[in-house]
């Protein structure tokens, strides 16, 4: 077998190997012309001479192969100096080391429908298969890609250790009733890429649990739920093709969206808002869906109750998503700008809006919630939006949203003020500030309880000191602050649902939806009115 037919059979088994060239020599060395096929044991097919030189150069091979990506070596035969192999002869020779058998490597976790059209697909893409069922009819090889790995097994929990799944792998949950079962052996495992198939009401139940069960947010966060784009899908070849698109989005490191949005206007409008709690963050979602690029201003320990759909939560934690939106604490103006090109959302540290010069945004959103005006102004930038009592529109802002619960509920005001604060929480089954929960005493607060546990009237929930806070209701813990928060006296510290398992924490509320729909309303108006707001959308980029 020569050198090439190895290769091919290494490719078909995709497994990594290096090809080392010699493209320049010159003196005395052990070959003039060679090839020499590196496996990634370190075992070669062919020689380019032997010697020193030959092990640097399988050396030089397992570190391309590790880093994928090729190389070119350089090598002297001499004992010292710059590029120097450890030998005698004197000359010099160099290597040019190309890697192959990389191909990607995508788990599917059940044999279904939907499973083998992405078989078959991402077959075409160039994925390495493999396929594991606990139902041996589910893995007919007809219905998968002829090099697919088929791996049959009593349960999927054998199935997954038989797969051995390495860390650059992409992995699919998607079976008839045993997600679950696969999800708790893979949601802490390093995966290049975690998928679930399963409905929003589904994902919102496993989430819940997972939580119960000790599991990391950090783990939970890089699970993809549901999985796919957006489009419609509705056959297993359309659902593929959504679920595909998102592995070749993280795969490949791309923002993802329209390619022709780049011409809308809102691609070139950047939007900073003040404030990255609940409401902001519903706010900041239906901007980043139309298209706008988002940056969000907040303190340095943001006091959010609703942690779960709130960016602000990237100060304590590495990353935050909800709904599927990334969003990550940015160092500088710059880094903050680079990150809202890349599709992250940036959370940065200015409360006294300081990076604004920087950002040139075409528009503020003042989305602080504070029942009044900290600090905003017409000037901020062409466009400024506030949100409920405190703002003027016509004088301290463009706009005022209303954020009043209600017939009136996301209004947006050109003109006037919102209406002042009633300062009684929303209706939940008859329930309303008897559902919130603030302090009884000041000091530091910690939680005894994780968001989504289900509580009864009386059970302690958090403390703060030494006095134990009681839940006032049973219910769904909705909200509650990060824990080694100072309180002071009457500050909202939590949140109980009454609506107990039905109740659902890991997306934005319908108020939240409402105000960010009138903000949208109120930008996309504004800049249609054209003025200086239209001339910022042109320029800022």
């Amino acid at each position: 077998m020569n050198i090439f037919s190895e290769a091919a059979k290494l490719e078909e088994q995709n497994r990594p190997f290096a090809l080392a060239q010699i493209v320049d020599s010159r003196g005395s060395t052990p070959r003039h012309s060679a090839q020499m096929l590196i496996r990634d044991d370190g075992t070669i097919m062919g020689t380019i001479g032997g010697g020193m030189v030959e092990r640097k150069v399988i050396d030089e091979a397992l570190e391309a192969l590790k880093e994928k990506t090729p190389r070119l070596f350089h090598g002297r035969m001499a004992r010292n100096g710059s590029d120097a192999v450890g030998s005698d002869c004197g000359g010099a020779m160099s290597v040019y080391i190309s890697v192959h058998g990389l191909r990607p490597r995508l788990v599917l976790i059940g044999g279904g429908h939907v499973n083998r059209a992405i078989a078959q697909g991402a077959a075409l893409l160039g994925f390495e298969i493999a396929v594991a069922d606990i139902y041996q009819e589910s893995l007919n090889p007809d219905l998968f890609p002829p090099s697919a790995q088929l791996l049959y097994a009593d349960s999927f929990s054998a199935a997954i250790d038989k797969l051995e799944i390495r860390p650059d792998n992409y992995v699919l949950i998607a079976t008839n009733n045993k997600d679950r079962e696969a999800l708790d052996r893979l949601v802490e495992q390093p995966i290049a890429w975690l998928g679930l198939l399963a409905s929003r009401r589904k994902v919102q139940v496993f989430l819940r649990q997972l939580r119960e069960n000790g599991v990391a947010e950090e783990h939970i966060a890089r699970l993809h739920a549901p999985v796919g784009f957006n489009i419609g899908a509705e056959t297993p070849n359309e659902i593929a093709i959504s679920v595909l698109a998102e592995i070749l989005q993280v795969k490949n490191k791309a923002p993802g969206g329209l390619m022709m949005a780049a011409a809308h206007p809102s691609q070139h409008l950047r939007v900073v808002i003040r404030g990255a709690g609940d409401i902001a963050t519903g706010v900041a979602l239906r901007l980043y869906h139309a298209g706008f690029k988002v940056i969000m201003l907040e303190v340095e320990k943001p006091t959010v109750i609703r942690r779960s759909v709130a960016f602000a939560q990237a100060l304590f934690q590495p990353e935050m998503q909800v709904e599927g939106v990334i969003a990550r604490r940015a160092a500088s103006a710059q880094e903050a700008i680079g990150m809202a090109e890349s599709g992250v959302i940036p959370i940065l540290v200015d409360p006294l809006c300081e990076s604004l010069s920087g950002l040139k945004p075409g528009c503020v959103v003042d989305a602080i919630l504070a029942k009044e005006n900290l600090g905003a102004r017409r000037d901020l930038a062409p466009v400024v939006i506030a949100l409920g009592p405190g703002f003027c529109a016509g004088q301290d802002c463009h706009a005022v949203i209303e954020t009043n619960r209600g017939h009136w509920l996301g209004q947006v005001i050109y003109q006037g003020s919102a209406q002042e604060n009633t300062g009684i929480p929303g209706n939940i089954m008859g329930h309303t500030s008897r559902r919130v929960i603030r302090a009884p005493v000041a000091g530091v607060m910690n939680g005894r309880v994780q968001l989504g546990d289900i509580v009864s009237e009386g059970d302690a929930i958090a403390t703060i000191g030494e006095m134990e806070i009681l839940a006032p209701l049973s219910g769904m813990v909705r909200g509650l602050l990060n824990d080694g928060l100072v309180v002071d006296i009457g500050f909202k510290i939590g949140d109980i649902d009454p609506r107990g398992a039905s109740a659902d924490f890991t997306s934005v509320s319908d108020k939240a939806r409402a105000i960010g729909g009138g903000v949208l309303e109120a930008l996309m108006t504004l800049m249609r009115q054209g003025g200086k707001a239209k001339e910022e959308v042109l320029t800022v980029a």
